[in-house]
């Protein structure tokens, strides 16, 4: 069975790269634009792992990530940022992360 990755990122650029990379990994990638609609994702469909932006609109990576963790959810989560401050990427591990991401 193929590792299923949720990416949650408002870019669609990013979507089609990510996808297209890792699909030919035989990676299945599946893909929201906003954290909105997470948790009834969840309910219906539970990938190995999720990756998110932590900069977006309406609710921010932190924000879902936390409001994840305190319901008790440990499905494992990389946060994705252009970001450089190490304050964001430590207060991403505190929150819950599993890993924090800075491309490029």
């Amino acid at each position: 069975m193929a590792t299923r990755i949720l990416l949650i990122d408002d870019d669609f650029e990013l979507h089609e790269l990510l996808s297209g990379y890792l699909g030919r990994q035989g990676i299945e990638v599946s893909t929201l634009h906003d954290a909105g609609s997470l948790e009834k994702r969840l309910e219906r469909d539970r990938p190995d792992v999720i990756v998110r932006d932590v900069l977006m609109p309406g609710v921010d990576g932190l924000t879902a990530l936390g409001r994840l963790r305190t319901a008790g959810d440990d499905i494992p989560v990389i946060l994705l940022s252009a970001r450089t401050d190490d304050v964001d990427r430590i207060l991403g591990l505190e929150v819950g992360a599993d890993d924090y991401i800075r491309p490029g």
